[in-house]
């Protein structure tokens, strides 16, 4: 079986891909997070997603087979991405502007090897309920927005701001766990290696 690394230190994409069954290794990969002028946010995640897994790969023994995972999520609300708050007042701009409405959240995995790169992006939407800036002020002070795009967390304290979900929860989250299993499974990685092993 294909050895598989994590190009990601998000323990969110580690729970995601543990809770499928699927073992394998972290490994750092940092790359330019910056989009570039006038590009679209499905390309934008695409590209981090491909340049994370191929970071990934220039770090590893390439003489041996092997696969690597990235990954990217932006939220994106008219069509502007939301990235990770650079403070306490971007994440309570974004909160704000989240406030109400329906946005966009992209997921991109990508799967690389010494000869593909295979990717696929994943589009959600997400409704938020009305937030008070008192409850906004109070998120920013659990510490939880801090390192999250859009500054919020769909799977932690953030929860209580979404009224309803259309699409995938597992890559709101970070990693679209269907898609993911899919794109694994063309590099003979199969899910649910776990269970075997027990």
């Amino acid at each position: 079986m294909t050895p598989l690394y994590l190009a990601s230190g998000s323990p969110r994409r580690r729970e995601l891909l543990t809770q499928i069954g699927i073992p394998f290794t972290p490994l750092s990969a940092a790359v330019d997070e910056n989009p570039l002028p006038a590009e679209a946010a499905p390309a934008y995640v695409e590209r981090l997603a491909r340049a994370k897994a191929s970071a990934g790969l220039a770090t590893l023994d390439a003489s041996v087979p092997l696969a690597v995972l990235g990954a990217d999520t932006a939220v994106v609300l008219d069509g502007r991405i939301l990235g990770k708050p650079f403070d306490r007042d971007d994440a309570l701009a974004m909160l704000a502007a989240l406030s109400g409405r329906e946005h966009q959240v992209l997921t991109a995995v990508a799967v690389v090897d010494q000869q593909r790169c295979l990717s696929v992006c994943v589009a959600s939407q997400v409704q938020f309920r009305h937030i008070t800036p008192q409850e906004a002020e109070a998120y920013w002070a659990s510490g939880e927005p801090l390192d999250k795009a859009g500054a919020y967390a769909i799977q932690g304290l953030g929860a209580v701001f979404v009224q309803r979900i259309e699409g995938s929860y597992s890559a709101v989250v970070g990693l679209p766990l269907s898609e993911t299993a899919e794109l694994l499974k063309q590099f003979e990685i199969p899910c649910w290696q776990l269970l075997s092993a027990r």
